[in-house]
């Protein structure tokens, strides 16, 4: 642990769990004295459950519209024509309800009603980039409330990821105030969540939690919490897989996912499974949750050396030094893992080995942490026998898991 540190506090006012959504939602539409309420839900939330009418119900007058048509990777053709829909129904609160793609995509939304973007290369010049970690926005007049029913945690960070789908380009844009108000927690609306989607997209969350405490900025605050979060979600994920039912699981895993995300709100950089993750999304249109459970345990290995004593955590989530220590995140990781890939018959082929040229065109080592998916395609075009096929043949792997 560094002497010298700091950590900073989210725009995010507050955190709801332990009641229904449609109660909680307008309890804070009336607290926010919201009018014109636009949501953007998940379709299948919308059209085979009654959760979304439920909601809708509670609002009454101060519903505006819905919407459900958001990409699994968020992109920009659909957020600006989202944008233009809620500009016109004078929008003065958006409320996201579903996983990280709606999260996502409401956050952005915010920022081009906010500029009268309603065109995709009106979001040119807002992404963040190396040299540039908040995009030049103005703060939003309008803003957010989150719903999620995955454990993907991107509502706790203030950033989105928006696919540019013309260049096969995933980017980041950034902003304080793009951080939902409220994030309400409802584990009932989780229970229509697929169960590969549930368990990837706690991986996901497990994944913010561990390169957070692997981080070479990392702090106190975020140390202690980070831990508690992968207790929590190592514990549920096994009980939900059991038993889909168990909604104290379920809270607990969606607890755990709100925990694992304090290195995001401190702005903590996370490293190369990340990194890695924003490429074969944008590019190859790989789930971030099948990106992780690949990445995660060889990423870890190769920034062993660097991580020292920092990665060596038992099943438990208690930290354990020295050189005695057998047991890492890596393990705690994969633990979360195992009853899935005993069902459906997958197979654990061992670390991704990355020979030395492959190195040289992707830096792994989380000493320079490249957050930018722009900064990872700059090094992708230096010669690399060898890496091409490799991204070709993990997609394939995830296109016959998905089957």
């Amino acid at each position: 642990m560094r002497v010298a540190g700091s950590y900073q506090y989210p725009t995010m006012e507050s955190v709801i769990y332990g009641k229904p959504a449609a109660e909680a939602l307008r309890e804070e539409a009336e607290r926010l004295d919201a009018r014109r309420v636009y949501l953007i839900v998940s379709r299948t939330l919308n059209t085979t459950t009654e959760e979304i009418e439920k909601i809708r119900k509670a609002l009454g007058d101060r519903h505006a519209e819905t919407f459900d048509g958001i990409p699994q990777h968020t992109t920009r053709e659909v957020v600006v024509r989202v944008a233009k829909q809620a500009k016109d129904a004078k929008a003065d609160l958006v409320v996201a309800i579903g996983g990280g793609s709606v999260v996502d995509a409401a956050k952005i939304v915010l920022m081009c009603m906010e500029h009268e973007i309603f065109e995709q290369d009106g979001l040119d010049g807002f992404e963040t980039t190396p040299e540039r970690r908040i995009g030049p926005f103005r703060t939003p007049k309008v803003r957010m409330v989150a719903v999620p029913s995955t454990l993907s945690g991107g509502e706790y960070n203030s950033g989105t990821l928006v696919t540019d789908t013309r260049r096969k380009l995933k980017q980041i844009f950034s902003h304080p105030m793009m951080m939902p108000r409220s994030i309400i927690l409802d584990s009932s609306i989780t229970k229509y969540t697929p169960e590969k989607l549930w368990l990837g997209s706690g991986t996901r969350a497990m994944d913010h939690g561990i390169e957070a405490i692997c981080s070479v900025r990392p702090n106190a605050l975020v140390d202690a919490v980070c831990l508690q979060g992968l207790r929590y979600l190592y514990a549920g994920l096994r009980r939900t897989r059991s038993n889909p039912d168990d909604k104290e699981a379920r809270l607990n895993c969606q607890l755990g996912s709100w925990l694992s995300a304090f290195g995001l709100q401190a702005r903590v950089p996370m490293g190369a499974s990340h990194a890695i993750g924003h490429v074969l999304g944008g590019t190859c249109e790989v789930p971030h949750y099948f990106c992780t459970a690949v990445m995660m345990p060889s990423v870890l290995r190769y920034n062993r050396s660097v991580h020292g004593s920092r990665s060596e955590v038992d099943r438990s989530g208690t930290r354990r030094t020295g050189p005695r220590c057998q047991r890492s995140l890596c393990g705690l990781y994969r633990g979360a893992w195992a009853a899935e890939t005993t069902r459906r018959g997958w197979r654990w082929r061992g670390p991704l080995r990355i020979d030395r040229q492959e190195r040289n065109a992707v830096n792994f080592h989380s000493r320079e942490p490249a957050t930018d998916p722009r900064a990872w395609r700059r090094r992708q075009d230096t010669p690399a026998r060898g890496l091409k096929t490799r991204v070709s043949q993990v997609e394939a792997d995830f296109a016959s898991l998905a089957q």
